[in-house]
C-alpha cells in the first residue's frame, strides 16, 4: 500500500521529521496538532484559545489532504489538566457536528513543549 505525506505551509513539523499526516487508502492519519501559531510556538491565552489553535491547525492539515473536519471518525484529545474537560466538551460543540466522531481524552503529565496544555491527533476517512 502506498503513502501519501500530508504537508502543510508553513510545516513547523518538518524540522523534526514528522508528517502533519499520513494517508494510506482512504484513512488518514493526522499528527498530534497543538496550538502553536505559523511560527511554530505555542500561542499566548489561556486553554481556550490553546485549543481552539490546535483544532484550526487540525483543520488546516486535513484541508491540505483535500478533507474537513466531519471527515474525522476518531480524535485523540491529550490534555494536560483535566480538570479542562469541560473546555474541552466546548471545543468539540464549536468545531464538531453530529455525527460526533469517536473521542479518548487522555490526560498526561506533559507535551512536546512545557507552554503546551491541549495537543489533537485524528484519523479521517476520505470521501466519508
Amino acid at each position: 500500500m502506498q503513502l501519501k505525506q500530508i504537508v502543510t505551509d508553513p510545516d513547523p513539523y518538518a524540522p523534526y521529521l514528522l508528517s502533519q499526516g499520513i494517508q494510506t487508502g482512504n484513512l488518514v492519519f493526522v499528527s498530534g496538532q497543538a496550538g502553536y501559531g505559523d511560527d511554530g510556538k505555542i500561542v499566548e491565552g489561556d486553554f481556550l484559545t490553546q485549543g481552539r489553535r490546535a483544532f484550526k491547525n487540525l483543520e488546516r492539515a486535513l484541508k491540505s489532504g483535500g478533507l474537513r473536519l466531519s471527515d474525522i471518525a476518531k480524535v485523540t484529545i491529550f490534555v494536560t489538566d483535566m480538570q479542562k474537560f469541560d473546555d474541552v466538551v466546548t471545543l468539540r460543540r464549536e468545531f464538531f457536528s453530529a455525527p460526533y466522531p469517536a473521542d479518548s481524552i487522555v490526560e498526561v503529565k506533559a507535551l512536546y513543549t512545557p507552554q503546551a496544555m491541549i495537543e489533537i491527533e485524528a484519523i479521517a476517512v476520505v470521501n466519508a
